[in-house]
């Protein structure tokens, strides 16, 4: 592996965790010696890479201007193609263009006009269904109350046709072969229910921060069903 090769996957590496991380474990990802780790971290430092941390506590890339060519191996193309291409099956126009949108810029910002690529890749999401779902109005204002931890409004229809007005906190949006399930807490019941989108016949985002914070919510919601959180 050559040095520049070792030192973009050392920059990904980095990218991929929030939290500091140690050279050793750097060290493993990449199949070489920690006092490599701690030298290839000095020359990114020197480059302008915006690296923090210091031996024995571990390392992390803070958000910062440094950008250099974005490289991808043939996997990492694919699976950026394949979840496009699965998200344009969601039922949700806006991210399906945000997805094309993200693609392109991708394609372009390589040092290699990577489109020609791309579309050829023979990768394909083939659903169950082989209708797929119809535009949802109202996935793009659960997912921005998600996004913000507001309160939405929303006149519901349960399995049985009826009708009630719910001021909901959501928190989660699952997409299912079929449906997608909002997860959120529910002023009226005063617990955590799941509303399926397409029985969703109004929904208003409102101005008002829930009282709670979005990860707090997941946390309760994940304890109450007994879901196990992945390490």
């Amino acid at each position: 592996m050559s040095r520049t090769n070792r030192l973009f996957l050392l920059m990904d590496a980095l990218r991929g965790h929030r939290r500091p991380v140690t050279a050793a474990v750097l060290a493993e990802r990449l199949g070489v010696s920690e006092r490599t780790i701690y030298r290839d971290i000095q020359t990114l430092s020197g480059l302008g890479a915006p690296v923090e941390g210091e031996a024995g506590v571990g390392y992390m890339m803070r958000a910062g201007v440094f950008l250099p060519p974005l490289m991808f191996d043939a996997d990492e193309l694919e699976a950026l193609v394949l979840g496009a291409r699965w998200v344009g099956r969601q039922g949700d126009p806006v991210l399906t263009q945000a997805a094309t949108n993200a693609l392109a810029k991708i394609a372009t910002a390589t040092p290699r006009d990577l489109r020609d690529t791309m579309a050829d890749t023979s990768l394909w999401v083939v659903p169950v269904d082989r209708n797929p779902p119809p535009p949802e109005t109202f996935m793009q204002p659960a997912r921005e109350a998600i996004r913000n931890e507001r309160k939405l409004s929303i006149g519901y229809r349960d399995g049985g046709g009826m009708a009630s007005q719910r001021v909901v906190w959501p928190f989660a949006l699952a997409f299912f072969e079929g449906k997608r399930i909002l997860a959120a807490w529910c002023e009226l019941r005063s617990a955590f229910r799941h509303f399926r989108v397409d029985r969703i016949d109004d929904a208003t985002l409102g101005g008002e921060r829930y009282p709670a914070r979005r990860n707090d919510l997941l946390v309760r919601w994940r304890r109450e069903l007994g879901i196990v959180e992945d390490s």
